[in-house]
Protein backbone atom coordinates (compact mmCIF):
# COMPACT_ATOMS: atom_id res chain seq x y z
CA UNK A 1 0.00 0.00 0.00
CA UNK A 2 1.19 3.21 -1.05
CA UNK A 3 1.01 5.90 1.93
CA UNK A 4 0.93 8.48 -0.36
CA UNK A 5 -1.73 7.34 -2.44
CA UNK A 6 -3.99 8.64 0.34
CA UNK A 7 -7.31 7.15 1.44
CA UNK A 8 -8.86 4.37 -0.43
CA UNK A 9 -11.84 5.36 -3.10
CA UNK A 10 -15.43 3.83 -3.10
CA UNK A 11 -16.07 0.24 -4.87
CA UNK A 12 -13.64 -1.17 -7.31
CA UNK A 13 -10.78 1.41 -6.25
CA UNK A 14 -10.61 0.44 -2.92
CA UNK A 15 -7.66 -0.96 -0.93
CA UNK A 16 -7.74 -3.61 1.65
CA UNK A 17 -6.65 -2.37 4.87
CA UNK A 18 -6.76 -5.24 7.11
CA UNK A 19 -3.47 -7.06 5.76
CA UNK A 20 -0.94 -4.16 7.06
CA UNK A 21 2.31 -5.55 8.30
CA UNK A 22 3.67 -3.81 11.80
CA UNK A 23 6.86 -2.67 10.89
CA UNK A 24 8.90 -1.28 8.31
CA UNK A 25 10.87 -3.58 6.43
CA UNK A 26 12.98 -1.22 4.14
CA UNK A 27 14.77 -0.28 7.56
CA UNK A 28 14.98 -3.48 8.56
CA UNK A 29 12.38 -3.51 11.22
CA UNK A 30 10.58 -6.19 9.75
CA UNK A 31 13.04 -8.87 10.58
CA UNK A 32 12.88 -7.32 14.24
CA UNK A 33 9.09 -7.54 14.49
CA UNK A 34 8.82 -11.06 13.24
CA UNK A 35 11.33 -11.89 15.76
CA UNK A 36 9.10 -10.60 18.70
CA UNK A 37 5.42 -11.97 17.39
CA UNK A 38 7.29 -15.31 16.99
CA UNK A 39 9.39 -15.04 20.88
CA UNK A 40 5.63 -15.65 22.55
CA UNK A 41 1.82 -16.76 21.71
CA UNK A 42 -0.86 -13.68 20.83
CA UNK A 43 -3.30 -13.79 23.22
CA UNK A 44 -6.32 -15.07 22.78
CA UNK A 45 -9.26 -12.90 22.84
CA UNK A 46 -12.79 -14.62 24.59
CA UNK A 47 -15.92 -13.70 22.06
CA UNK A 48 -17.02 -10.86 23.94
CA UNK A 49 -20.60 -9.88 22.18
CA UNK A 50 -21.95 -6.25 23.38
CA UNK A 51 -25.51 -6.84 24.87
CA UNK A 52 -28.43 -5.43 22.35
CA UNK A 53 -29.69 -2.16 22.22
CA UNK A 54 -33.31 -1.56 23.63
CA UNK A 55 -35.39 0.45 21.50
CA UNK A 56 -36.57 3.41 22.38
CA UNK A 57 -40.17 2.30 22.87
CA UNK A 58 -39.04 -1.28 23.90
CA UNK A 59 -40.65 -2.23 27.55
CA UNK A 60 -39.15 -1.31 30.30
CA UNK A 61 -36.35 -4.31 31.56
CA UNK A 62 -36.33 -2.89 35.06
CA UNK A 63 -40.42 -2.94 36.15
CA UNK A 64 -39.62 -2.79 39.55
CA UNK A 65 -37.20 0.77 39.00
CA UNK A 66 -38.93 3.85 38.76
CA UNK A 67 -38.70 6.17 36.30
CA UNK A 68 -37.05 9.20 38.70
CA UNK A 69 -34.09 6.99 39.77
CA UNK A 70 -31.05 8.94 39.95
CA UNK A 71 -32.19 12.42 39.98
CA UNK A 72 -33.49 14.35 43.68
CA UNK A 73 -36.88 14.34 42.96
CA UNK A 74 -39.54 12.24 42.77
CA UNK A 75 -39.36 8.24 43.97
CA UNK A 76 -36.27 5.73 43.75
CA UNK A 77 -32.92 6.38 45.00
CA UNK A 78 -31.67 10.21 44.26
CA UNK A 79 -28.08 11.29 42.49
CA UNK A 80 -26.09 9.81 44.88
CA UNK A 81 -27.32 6.08 43.22
CA UNK A 82 -24.94 7.47 41.04
CA UNK A 83 -21.53 7.13 42.80
CA UNK A 84 -20.80 10.46 41.38
CA UNK A 85 -17.98 12.57 43.76
CA UNK A 86 -19.39 14.76 45.56
CA UNK A 87 -17.32 18.32 45.91
CA UNK A 88 -16.45 18.98 49.75
CA UNK A 89 -16.77 22.96 49.61
CA UNK A 90 -16.00 22.86 53.28
CA UNK A 91 -12.65 21.64 52.79
CA UNK A 92 -11.79 23.66 49.94
CA UNK A 93 -12.91 26.89 51.65
CA UNK A 94 -10.85 26.08 54.59
CA UNK A 95 -7.72 25.72 52.45
CA UNK A 96 -8.26 28.96 50.84
CA UNK A 97 -9.13 30.64 53.71
CA UNK A 98 -5.77 28.83 54.99
CA UNK A 99 -3.79 30.13 51.84
CA UNK A 100 -5.06 34.18 51.79
CA UNK A 101 -1.58 35.39 53.09
CA UNK A 102 0.16 33.29 50.28
CA UNK A 103 -2.45 34.71 47.58
CA UNK A 104 -2.34 38.11 48.43
CA UNK A 105 2.01 37.72 48.47
CA UNK A 106 1.51 36.42 44.76
CA UNK A 107 -0.96 39.21 43.84
CA UNK A 108 1.15 41.43 45.08
CA UNK A 109 4.09 40.68 42.84
CA UNK A 110 5.01 43.22 40.16
CA UNK A 111 5.12 40.44 37.74
CA UNK A 112 1.78 38.80 38.31
CA UNK A 113 0.06 38.64 35.24
CA UNK A 114 -3.73 39.89 35.22
CA UNK A 115 -4.86 36.40 34.47
CA UNK A 116 -3.19 34.89 37.95
CA UNK A 117 -4.67 38.06 39.80
CA UNK A 118 -8.06 37.67 38.31
CA UNK A 119 -7.95 34.05 39.60
CA UNK A 120 -7.06 34.96 42.99
CA UNK A 121 -9.30 37.40 43.11
CA UNK A 122 -12.31 34.84 42.67
CA UNK A 123 -11.03 32.61 45.26
CA UNK A 124 -10.72 35.70 47.61
CA UNK A 125 -14.44 36.17 46.49
CA UNK A 126 -15.78 32.75 47.71
CA UNK A 127 -15.09 33.50 51.37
Amino acid sequence: MNPLAGPAGPGKYSTRTDNLQMGSIAYGEGVDTAAIQSGAALAKTPNVKPKPITELYAPTQRPQEPVTTGIDIGAGAGSEALMMRQPDQTNFLASIAAAKPVLAFISDQPNTSPETRAAIKQLWDMQ
